[in-house]
């Protein structure tokens, strides 16, 4: 019993030492740099720091959108000033030329979309969810640049498969000034 108490102390401080160390660690010169160009910064007009608004409400709340990772993941981090937070992320996947996109809150909200496109400054992601009542719910992000200074946000729901959709927020991003 005490042999195996050892090797389990030991198989669990190997697996730390592995956890602690840096990715750049293992990764080798293959990738390096592969999103620096090209459909990579298709979502490059968004990084910044945001004051966000949502015509018709009083909603004020904020963004950072930043990126990492060699420039291949993008992060907002949003905070509606009302103690509602959340991360959103994105990344571009040259493998199967599709952008995915997972966005979690302090409620305890995920959500994960698996078809995102960008073009021309406008991004669409998809995703699906599900109800209160466990039906499958369609989720449309769309993300489109207005302006160097403003970008609207909207997120749209379906409970019909996508033949309509109901708009369940609606931002107005505009770069604060710094």
């Amino acid at each position: 019993m005490k042999r195996e108490a050892v090797w389990m102390r030991a198989s669990i401080l190997l697996a730390m030492t592995f956890l602690m160390l840096p990715v750049s660690a293992f990764a080798t010169d293959v990738g390096k740099g592969a999103c620096s160009t090209g459909m990579s910064r298709q979502l490059d007009y968004w990084v910044g720091n945001w004051n966000v608004t949502s015509p018709g409400s009083d909603y004020k709340g904020v963004s950072t959108v930043a990126v990492s990772m060699d420039k291949c993941l993008f992060t907002e981090n949003w905070d509606n000033g009302k103690g509602h937070i959340g991360k959103n992320l994105f990344a571009y996947s040259p493998d199967d030329k599709t952008w995915y996109g997972m966005f979690a809150d302090n409620e305890g909200r995920v959500h994960i979309f698996t078809d995102g496109k960008v073009d021309d400054g406008s991004a669409v992601f998809h995703g699906p969810s599900r109800s209160d009542t466990g039906a499958t719910v369609l989720n449309r992000i769309t993300i489109r640049r207005v302006s160097p200074v403003k970008v609207e946000r909207t997120w749209e729901k379906s409970n019909d498969n996508g033949a309509t959709w109901n708009t369940v927020f609606q931002g107005d991003y505009t770069r604060a000034k710094e």
